[in-house]
């Protein structure tokens, strides 16, 4: 073990590592701030050309894209009061009003020392809770995958506030696009209408840059028209030191807030808005200033972006121990792991350890990084913010999507997969469908029906399909949550019914007002 992770710390310190951390963060800022640009979309172009890389290097350049990508959305959200990214939602409610009172570099150091913050905490849990759980995963047999995968499905429902039945319908057309191809027991081709390049299914990786890449495309040029005004900043010195000194005297709002971040995004679906958005409402409920909030508060800065960089992390524990990703750009990395010939599990800290600490590690080195990089990049990214148009950025992303399409098989059918997706994703999400629930069901759908075809088999060979489904103590626990997470959004209605929303009240306020930010 010990070899494993000096191995793994040989291979993150390696200049070639420390390079790609350092480039993969510059650009991950740079994606965030300029609105229309995601994470997830970032990502998604970014897997294909991690092909020909080294396992090490390509998941490095990818977590260090996501790492900053989240925090960099906090430089538009607080400019301009427009979330760079959906995880930025609540950075606005308190950022923009910093900025208009003058304050716009106090409350991009406090975005940046409170993200820094809340992405250690949340790697040092993805280090510590990981390996345990993965050893779990052993235990796992198709029951349990197949509970599992339907306990990820209803989660979906639980995070799809206000759209509890577009969200399912969301994970649906995903489990229906995922039986595309050959049967995983019988063999049976399905749904190919006579086309063999349907036969061995829809290839996940031009699938995922369908999803993300080409409806945002379409929606940045659908917006052109809006653009904000960046407001102007000018360092000042020593206030590193004293935004650092504030945040001191209110160490349980870090805590908790990171804590709550990394919680929130191992639950399927969720991500770092809702993460980011539920820190915030915390802080405002146990704050003693109550009224400050929204007027500039920062507290309410450090909670939303403390959360929503906790989520990072968060999002890939389920992902790396069970397959299950937490958020779409989690779902992203998991292709990403498949393309290298790596699958999560317990294979991954194991046979893969030495790829996998040093991917993991790399995630600090990559958090520590955005302190310097926020700090002396923050200038050029907010000039950039108002020179980048979109009829730059929309050619060249629709080239890099049919690029990183076709390099993976070098199949041109990859290509009209892509854009078939993509337009339909696009058609999808006029109609209130978002990718995230689509891409969940799409990878659950192979673990679900493998897992029932199974179980299936067990239970007539054993005679009793009854203890094969409900007779295992894993699969007993998998079924308590999945009843809990169908039941917790007819909970929520009823109790909003009744005024007592509380904290995911206030989450639903929110995305009614910015619902089409959200993912």
């Amino acid at each position: 073990m010990s070899t494993m992770l000096l191995n793994a710390l040989a291979g993150v310190l390696d200049p070639v590592s420390l390079l790609l951390i350092t480039l993969g963060v510059s650009a991950g800022i740079l994606v965030g701030a300029l609105p229309g640009l995601t994470a997830t979309m970032a990502i998604a172009l970014l897997v294909p050309f991690t092909f020909g890389m080294s396992p090490i290097h390509g998941l490095v350049l990818l977590g260090a894209i996501y790492s900053g990508a989240i925090y960099g959305g906090s430089f538009s959200a607080i400019l301009i009061n427009t979330p760079g990214t959906p995880s930025a939602i609540a950075t606005t409610f308190d950022g923009f009003p910093m900025a208009q009172k003058g304050e716009a570099y106090r409350a991009i150091v406090t975005a940046t020392i409170a993200s820094v913050f809340g992405g250690v905490v949340g790697v040092l849990f993805l280090i510590f809770l990981s390996p345990p759980l993965a050893r779990a995963s052993l235990s796992f047999g198709p029951p349990e995958y197949f509970w599992l995968a339907a306990f990820g499905l209803t989660i979906i429902a639980a995070v799809s506030p206000r759209s509890t039945l577009k969200g399912l319908i969301g994970g649906g057309i995903g489990l229906l696009i995922s039986t595309i191809g050959i049967a995983p027991i019988e063999g049976s081709v399905r749904y190919s209408f006579g086309t063999v390049a349907l036969q061995n299914g829809i290839s996940l990786i031009p699938a995922l840059i369908g999803f993300f890449c080409i409806p945002e495309v379409l929606r940045m040029v659908e917006e052109s028209h809006q653009s904000g005004t960046v407001i102007p900043y000018k360092r000042q010195r020593n206030m590193v030191r004293r935004v650092f000194l504030r945040l001191l005297r209110h160490p349980w709002l870090m805590i908790r807030s990171s804590v709550l971040g990394t919680l929130i995004g191992i639950i399927p679906g969720a991500g770092g808005n809702i993460a980011g958005l539920v820190s915030y409402n915390e802080a405002v409920r146990t704050s003693r200033n109550r009224d400050s909030f929204g007027t500039g508060n920062i507290e309410g800065v450090a909670a939303s972006e403390t959360a929503n960089n906790a989520s990072v992390s968060g999002a890939l524990i389920p992902m790396l121990t069970l397959g299950v990703p937490g958020a779409p750009p989690a779902a992203v990395l998991f292709g990403a792991l498949l393309l290298q010939g790596m699958r999560p599990g317990a294979e991954l800290f194991t046979a893969h350890g030495t790829i996998t600490y040093a991917f993991l590690f790399s995630l600090i080195l990559a958090n520590l990084a955005m302190l310097p990089l926020g700090i002396v990049l923050g200038r050029a990214v907010a000039r950039l913010m108002q020179k980048v148009r979109v009829q730059t950025m929309a050619p060249l992303i629709i080239f890099l999507s049919m690029v990183g399409s076709y390099s993976i098989y070098n199949n041109v059918a990859d290509i009209y997969t892509m854009v078939a997706v993509g337009l339909g994703a696009h058609a999808l999400r006029k109609a209130g469908f978002m990718p995230g629930p689509i891409v969940l069901g799409l990878i659950l759908g192979p673990i679900a029906e493998q897992g029932l075809s199974q179980s299936l088999l067990m239970g007539r060979a054993s005679g009793s399909l009854a203890g094969v489904f409900f007779g295992r103590p894993i699969s007993l626990i998998l079924i308590v949550l999945t009843v809990v997470s169908v039941a917790a959004p007819i909970v929520v209605q009823w109790r909003e019914r009744h005024g007592k929303g509380g904290t995911l009240k206030a989450v639903h306020q929110v995305q009614d007002g910015r619902r089409e930010d959200i993912q």
